[in-house]
């Protein structure tokens, strides 16, 4: 796929631990853990490792910050990584078998269209440059924004940029719109005030997008067992401690903790037993089929997968249940 290889080529310029797992006699298990720098992305593993949960399971965390979901799913593939964390535009990775879901975080709706000032609408962007992270979930609310508008690529000049660049270009006039997310969007906004959202995927109320913590293609059961639990455990944390999870993942992003809590504003968080409960009754299949067929459509995939092929629901549900 055009927008995996871009991202794969990007990878050259991102620095991976090369440590692999390995028995340690005295600090456990070494997981290399992979994450977006969001709320989304960042709250768990900050909570995990203020509450320790890592150790409870016998485990030592090495985290690695990345700018999106597929330079992690490539780090997966290629041995540089073993768990990390993808947004719902990088679905369609794991549902190609590039890896597994072996968890649902949350549902995210802080992705938009955004254009400069004096463009106000997605056909003021016919003709126009538009940037984007390609194979994210900016590139996803793209495509949404562009089909409702009775848009396609065609009708705009789609610029594929790593999300820095986003940031950048978009402040210097460079480029006339983007898809991105926030928190991004707010430092765009510091930088050109009248900044206008065309369109958010919060419009979008039969799409669900789920984010998603993911393993390689062949999971290590025991291991994924143990993080999974570490995730489900400071996944109720964070649910039952909200503000104080703000505070944790701002702490571990070191940013201004009123951004954070911005930024949470466009994140459902559910607690682990409603997952459970939403992986048995097939809702977490729903989900996944409705990004199977958007990704479909945009050519991202074939056809639809089974979500069973690639969410291992049955290890979730274990890990609750002992």
């Amino acid at each position: 796929m055009r927008s995996l290889r871009r991202a794969l080529t990007a990878a050259t310029a991102v620095s991976l631990l090369t440590l692999s797992v390995t028995a340690c006699s005295d600090d456990g298990t070494t997981v290399r853990f992979g994450y977006i720098s969001d709320y989304n992305g960042a709250s768990l593993l900050a909570i995990a490792d203020k509450q320790g949960l890592w150790e409870k399971q016998g485990l030592t965390p090495e985290i690695k910050v990345f700018t999106n979901g597929p330079l992690q799913i490539q780090a997966l593939g290629a041995g540089d990584l073993d768990f990390g964390y993808i947004g719902p535009g990088a679905m369609w990775l794991p549902a190609s078998g590039k890896a597994k879901v072996i968890a649902i975080n949350t549902l995210a709706y802080a992705d938009r269209v955004i254009g400069r000032p004096g463009v106000t609408s997605m056909q003021a962007l016919k003709g126009k440059k538009v940037g984007v992270p390609e194979g994210t979930s900016g590139d996803m609310v793209l495509n949404l924004a562009l089909k409702k508008a009775g848009m396609t690529t065609q009708d705009i000049e789609k610029v594929p940029m790593d999300p820095a660049t986003v940031v950048s270009a978009f402040s210097a006039g460079q480029i006339d719109g983007a898809g991105i997310w926030y928190p991004l969007i707010d430092t765009i906004k510091q930088k050109v005030p009248g900044m206008v959202e065309l369109a958010s995927t919060k419009e979008f109320p039969d799409s669900s997008f789920p984010t998603a913590f993911v393993s390689g293609p062949k999971t290590d059961q025991e291991l994924t067992n143990k993080v999974i639990k570490v995730l489900q455990e400071a996944n109720d944390w964070r649910a039952a401690h909200p503000e104080e999870s703000i505070t944790e993942a701002a702490a571990l992003l070191k940013l201004d903790p009123a951004k954070v809590k911005a930024d949470a504003a466009n994140v459902q968080t559910m607690p682990t037993a409603d997952l459970v409960a939403k992986t048995k009754d097939g809702t977490v299949a729903k989900w996944l089929n409705s990004l199977g067929d958007f990704f479909v459509g945009t050519g991202q995939l074939k056809s639809k997968p089974d979500p069973a092929t690639y969410y291992t629901g049955d290890l979730y549900e274990k890990a609750f249940s002992n």
